[in-house]
């Protein structure tokens, strides 16, 4: 018998009722369809969340630019009129303001469209400061901090289809590299991170 089986390449760890293949088979295509479909949204989600990681070191949204800016002469206040403060934006490239104050009396503030232009008139001097999104990041964070109507639902659903991803993960391969023998001890050393990173938070 045991001839046989080196003949057929027979072994314990190979043979499979006609049923557990099956379920082997669908949970292997479960994996792989399931990791192709929502691959895309792993990368935005894993991005946006180093990106909110760090939200104490930069703005994962908005990128915040400033530029100085010099008038040809200086001016008094009464000397400003819309006329005037519309001929300002054309210095930063700004074709219509939405309001303007004066923080002092010899300062003018002027607000456009995610952007203002603050001037000191009596010096001449001023500073542009324009707030635009940051590519790829806004968007990713808009779907991870689910700001957009519904998409709780959306993320829900993802959140439980990444619980099957990795269950079903932990029973593709069998025997050597399966998860009854190298898999646990690889699940264990992934546990162990976050419990330690818990033990050490109450223990301050």
């Amino acid at each position: 018998m045991i001839r046989a089986a080196k003949m057929t390449g027979w072994t314990r760890e190979n043979s499979l009722w006609p049923e557990q293949e099956a379920i082997t088979r669908a949970n292997i295509a479960m994996h792989r369809d399931i990791g192709y479909i929502f691959s895309s949204l792993i990368l935005a989600y894993c991005l946006s969340g180093i990106a909110l990681n760090h939200v104490d070191d930069w703005n994962p949204d908005f990128v915040i630019s400033k530029k100085p800016v010099a008038l040809a002469r200086s001016y008094s206040k009464s000397e400003l009129t819309k006329e005037t403060i519309a001929d300002f934006g054309q210095l930063v490239g700004e074709k219509s303001y939405k309001i303007y104050d004066f923080p002092t009396p010899d300062q003018v503030k002027i607000y456009y469209e995610n952007a203002s232009l603050h001037l000191n008139f009596s010096t001449g001097h001023g500073l542009y400061e324009k707030v635009s999104r940051r590519s790829v990041f806004y968007e990713t964070n808009l779907l991870h901090r689910n700001r957009i109507q519904g998409w709780r639902w959306a993320s829900d659903v993802f959140a439980l289809l990444l619980i099957v991803l990795s269950l079903t993960g932990l029973f593709i391969l069998r025997g050597k590299y399966g998860i009854t023998r190298r898999g646990k001890w690889l699940v264990t050393a992934g546990m162990l991170p976050p419990l330690l990173a818990l033990m050490f938070f109450e223990l301050k």
